[in-house]
């Protein structure tokens, strides 16, 4: 196997919007390259990226997946993403260790949510950009409109390559507008180079003209020539478009169609000669924000960005090489577990295929198996001591309880959660010991439906989604006096306790509990046992059964016999004065509130309020980002019972651009209509 150095690595992520082919253009390259055998196919399940099960019965991507290929003596690590906003985590893994993205956009669709998220995170990442349109095997195709639509969205920096030929609006081919040379391709994907149709020749001159406009910026000798209407050169275009997607000045568009292998070698070409390596950014950063020194020859340091939990391999550690040179029977340290462990064997991994390797140069990217004390996010050095920045994914906060279809198998979901966690940074769960459901937190209803069916394919557990029940609290509002008697007589010794209570609003959640007893009515050996008989009598209240807080409680007056007294006796009749003041002291429904704050464009403002007050919800603030142009911050409160669909909705209603956060603040009293609808339920559920 071919060795290669950082000057011979370009790792390109491939993003965008569901659907428009990114795992297709995967393909399209490999083939294309010679690493596959045969053309696969998305829909008919036989790609080398989509070869999870969940992958080929579904026919989207799932996960971010590593196709590395060799072309013109450089080796390309191609990573494709999912489209989806479920498996966002999978995009923002793929973005960490990419040295560029490529955006696929539809040329019959054009820029679309995806568009613009996977331009955002890539900026966000700080890694260069560029577009393929793609699918111009469409009728409804239009390079003109798409290319219209990303010089308006993200300005003067798109800078054409590649276009098609349209002619009396049909494809005749395309034109490498940095040689001016004409392209038409064959049925295998082969490519004859002709002389531009006459005509095209204008609006091939038009475009060619953007794309010496674009080189112009880069270089003030460039610049000269261009005013002067000088020729420059191939060689100097291709270092100008280099240095430009460097710097950012230049966002390099193509143009074809992955399923006929249409402008895929020119890419390809274009990914060697001008796409970076790993160290033309010439420093990473640590988890603490600083700059660290990319350094190839120096200490071996290596990142892991995901894990998989694979059935029949065991855990796999997908990593990068930030520094140095990695060798196997390496051992290195973990800087997050303070472990050592040794590499005994190393891979590259293309697909679901594994080729063992004596050794990975820095900026490439590799898979370790059975890695016991390491997990994603984790820094492993030969003798460093700077762990580099974790994946940035968003918290998850669409929850659903699993049940198990088996009785007993709640052990098993556990086990299959836990291995599941490792893989996916986006899942959180719990064994809620108040509602006594186990609790899993996604990032849409198509993750965790993701995430159940891995549990059944890899783990052999069967569980049902359903709704969370919402923890409600109960507490009265006034004050009452009520007595408790237990008095019981049943041969030998009795049982009797008796005590008046006062109840009243308290201070704080718990249990205020005094006692003003006068001239040893209630002997102070049993205040503990009055007490404790309270306490437990608030695990339950007397609406719907919900745990009571805020109660205050004063033990005034009660009586006791020299001989039946005891404790149980006493906290019997605690729990009977319990039961017979809160009916009294107006009880009512305390409903979980939580703070959200929406990131949303300005143009959906409106919407987003007007959801907010159906929800209940009262805005407290409305702000322009900071961070995001275009795009405002709504901070508002709205009840815990009224946020399970927020996610799906959200997303509806912005079309995918926002998002939000959402966090537990306190309890409040329901309204009457519904506490009585909690109340109801209740009943039903005991019934």
């Amino acid at each position: 196997m071919n060795k290669f150095t950082t000057k011979t690595i370009r790792n390109v992520a491939l993003l965008g919007h569901s659907g428009d082919g990114k795992t297709s253009i995967a393909e399209a390259m490999l083939h294309v390259a010679g690493c596959s055998d045969r053309f696969g196919k998305v829909t008919e399940g036989n790609t080398v990226c989509d070869f999870d099960p969940e992958e080929i019965k579904r026919g989207y991507s799932l996960s971010t997946t590593i196709a590395p290929l060799v072309w013109n003596d450089v080796k390309i690590n191609i990573i494709d993403t999912p489209g989806y906003l479920d498996f966002v985590g999978e995009v923002k893994e793929a973005v960490r260790v990419a040295d560029s993205a490529i955006i696929a956009v539809n040329a019959k669709a054009g820029v679309e949510v995806g568009t613009d998220l996977a331009w955002d995170y890539a900026t966000e990442a700080g890694i260069p950009k560029a577009f393929f349109i793609n699918k111009f095997d469409d009728p409804e195709a239009s390079f003109t409109r798409v290319f219209d639509q990303l010089k308006e969205e993200y300005g003067v920096s798109i800078c054409p390559i590649v276009i098609p030929q349209t002619i009396d609006g049909k494809i005749k081919g395309f034109v490498n507008l940095i040689n001016m040379k004409g392209i038409w391709y064959t049925d295998d994907g082969g490519a004859e180079y002709r002389d531009i149709d006459p005509a095209f020749m204008d609006s091939a001159n038009e475009y060619r003209n953007m794309l010496l406009e674009s080189i112009a910026q880069t270089d003030d000798v460039l610049l000269d020539k261009f005013f002067n209407e000088e020729e420059i050169t191939y060689e100097e275009a291709v270092n100008a478009i280099h240095e430009g997607i460097i710097h950012g000045d230049i966002v390099p568009v193509f143009a074809g169609s992955a399923t006929r292998l249409w402008g895929i070698r020119r890419m390809l070409d274009t990914i060697v000669d001008s796409f970076p390596r790993f160290t033309a950014r010439k420093v990473e950063k640590s988890v603490e924000g600083d700059d660290v020194e990319i350094n190839p020859e120096g200490d071996t340091s290596i990142f892991v960005f995901k894990t998989v939990a694979d059935p029949f391999v065991g855990k796999m550690s997908y990593f990068k090489v930030m520094s140095g040179t990695l060798k196997r029977d390496m051992t290195l340290k973990n800087l997050t577990s303070e472990a050592s462990e040794k590499l005994a064997k190393i891979y590259t991994i293309r697909g679901k295929k594994q080729t063992e390797v004596d050794e990975l140069a820095c900026g490439d990217i590799g898979m370790i198996a059975k890695l016991t004390a390491t997990n994603t996010n984790d820094t492993l050095t030969a003798s460093g001591s700077i762990k580099y920045a974790p994946v940035n994914v968003p918290e998850p906060f669409y929850t659903m309880a699993i049940k198990p279809a088996a009785k007993g198998d709640e052990d098993k979901i556990s086990s299959g959660i836990t291995k599941l966690l490792e893989e996916d940074l986006t899942i959180k769960y719990e064994n809620n010991a108040e509602t006594k459901q186990l609790l899993i937190s996604g990032l849409g209803d198509i993750h965790l439906d993701v995430v159940s069916a891995k549990l059944k394919q890899r783990f052999g557990t069967s569980v049902t989604l359903e709704a969370p029940i919402i923890p409600y609290r109960e507490t009265i509002k006034k004050k009452v006096q009520a007595e408790g008697k237990h008095k019981k007589q049943s041969g030998g010794h009795g049982q009797y306790g008796h005590v008046r209570i006062e109840f009243g609003p308290g201070e704080g959640d718990g249990l205020t509990f005094t006692e003003s007893v006068v001239g040893g009515a209630v002997p102070k050996g049993f205040f503990p046992a009055v007490e404790k008989g309270l306490l437990e009598a608030m695990a339950h209240g007397v609406l719907a059964g919900y745990p009571v807080v805020g109660l205050a409680a004063n033990l005034y007056d009660g009586s006791y016999h020299d001989v039946d007294s005891s404790e149980m006796a006493f906290k019997l009749a605690a729990s009977l004065a319990y039961k017979d003041g809160l009916a009294k002291a107006n009880p009512v429904i305390l409903e979980p509130v939580g703070e959200l704050n929406v990131l949303i464009p300005d143009n959906m403002m409106g919407d987003v309020l007007g959801d907010i007050n159906k929800r209940r919800g009262r805005v407290l603030s409305m702000e322009a980002s900071h961070d995001k142009k275009g795009y405002q911050i709504v901070t508002a409160e709205v009840p815990k019972s009224e946020m399970a669909d927020y996610t799906i909705a959200l997303r509806a209603l912005s079309q995918g651009y926002g998002s939000f956060t959402f966090y537990f603040v306190r309890y409040e009293e329901a309204p009457a209509n519904v506490a009585q609808k909690i109340i109801d339920e209740a009943k039903k559920a005991e019934a």
